[in-house]
C-alpha cells in the first residue's frame, strides 16, 4: 500500500484553502467560473466523463454542460475518446506546464531527483504548497522502490507526509492555524491527528532541517523530506525520498535529502526563483 494516498480532486476548492491565500482572486464570472466547474469535475479517478457524469460532478445542468462542451473541445480544453466521453486535452496541459511552480521548478531539479534516485533504488518526490494541500510537481521511482500511488499533479493532505510537514513547517502562521483546526484523518494507528504534537513536530522540523513521516498513511513506508529554497530564501518546494519501512536509518535518508535539497536551492538562487 503506498505511503501517499491520493485525495479525489473536489470539484470546487475548499472553503479552508480558498481562506489562506496571500491575495484572494477576484471570483470568476458566470461564463468562466461554469467552465472551471466543468472542467474539475475531472479527477485522477474520473479521467473519462460522459455529458451526464459531467452534468453531476460539476453540478451544473446537462444543458449548461452541453452548450459550454463546443466551446471547449474547440479551444482544446477537452477532447472526446473512442467512446465520446469527454477527457482533459492537449492545449490545457500545454498551458498548464508554463506555471512557473510546476514546469519551471521541475525542469531545474529534474537532474538532481534524476541523480537522488539512481543513488538510492527510491521514490523521489519534489512537492509544492497549495493552500493547505501538498502538489506533487515530480515523481521518480527505483525499479525496486515501495509502490506509491502518487502522481504528477496529485494532492495529498498537507501533515501526513513528510513533504507535507516540511511545507507547514515553513507557511505562514495563519495556514498553520488552518491546517491543525481542520479535522485530519487517521490513516493508520501512527498518523499524527492531535495539534498540539503536530506543533512540536513542525518546530522540529524547522530546527533540523527535515521532516519524517513513519508509517503515516500506510504500514509498509516511511517517507522523509527537506525544504527547498528559492532565490529570496523562502521555501518553494520539498524533496522527499519514500523508502519501505525500516529499509534504511533515518539519519542518512536525512543527510541525502538535505544535500540534494541544498543542490537545488543553489540551481534555483541561480535561476529565476
Amino acid at each position: 500500500m503506498s505511503v501517499e494516498h491520493l485525495s479525489p480532486a473536489s470539484t470546487s476548492p475548499p472553503a479552508s484553502a480558498s481562506a489562506i491565500r496571500d491575495t484572494p482572486p477576484a471570483g470568476p464570472g458566470p461564463v468562466i467560473g461554469r467552465a472551471l466547474q466543468i472542467l474539475g469535475a475531472f479527477s485522477a479517478q474520473h479521467a473519462h466523463l460522459s455529458l451526464s457524469e459531467l452534468a453531476r460532478r460539476s453540478g451544473l445542468p446537462v444543458s449548461t454542460v452541453h452548450r459550454m462542451l463546443a466551446d471547449l473541445l474547440a479551444w482544446g480544453a477537452l477532447e472526446r475518446d473512442e467512446r465520446g466521453r469527454y477527457r482533459i486535452g492537449l492545449r490545457l496541459w500545454e498551458v498548464g506546464a508554463l506555471a512557473p511552480r510546476g514546469q519551471g521548478l521541475r525542469e531545474t531539479a529534474l537532474p538532481y531527483l534524476e541523480d537522488l534516485c539512481q543513488a538510492t533504488r527510491e521514490n523521489v518526490q519534489l512537492a509544492v504548497r497549495e493552500g493547505t494541500e501538498v502538489v506533487f510537481v515530480e515523481r521518480l521511482g527505483g525499479s525496486a522502490a515501495v509502490p506509491t500511488l502518487t502522481r504528477v499533479g496529485g494532492r495529498l493532505g498537507i501533515t501526513a507526509t513528510g513533504a507535507g510537514l516540511v511545507l507547514l513547517a515553513h507557511a505562514p502562521a495563519h495556514v498553520q492555524d488552518v491546517a491543525l483546526a481542520t479535522p485530519l484523518e487517521a490513516h493508520t494507528p501512527f498518523t499524527l491527528t492531535d495539534p498540539a504534537q503536530l506543533r512540536r513536530v513542525l518546530a522540529r522540523t524547522r530546527a533540523c532541517g527535515y521532516a519524517v513521516s513513519d508509517r503515516q498513511l500506510s504500514l509498509d513506508t516511511l517517507s522523509v523530506a527537506a525544504p527547498v529554497t528559492g532565490r529570496s530564501g523562502e521555501v518553494v518546494a520539498a524533496l522527499s525520498l519514500v523508502v519501505r519501512h525500516r529499509s534504511m536509518p533515518t539519519g542518512a535518508l536525512a543527510d541525502l535529502v538535505r544535500t540534494s535539497g541544498r543542490a537545488i536551492s543553489r540551481a534555483l538562487h541561480a535561476g529565476a526563483f
